[in-house]
């Protein structure tokens, strides 16, 4: 496991130039606000929210 570890951070280091944040945003109160903009409270709440997985749908109806 450490060396898994390790070779993330070769790679994460290899290519730091590269990268560029990420926003992420989530749909309140019918519109879209971005994670970042929330207060703690918020963003704990958001962080225990269970989130839609396509893989687990039934698609034999």
């Amino acid at each position: 496991m450490t060396t898994n570890i390790q070779e993330q951070a070769s790679v994460l280091q290899q290519y730091q130039e590269l990268r560029s944040k990420c926003l992420v945003y989530t749909r309140v109160m019918g519109y879209h606000r971005p994670v970042e903009s929330f207060n703690i409270g918020k963003k704990g709440e958001h962080k225990q929210r269970t989130h839609f997985n396509y893989r687990h749908v039934k698609t034999d109806i």
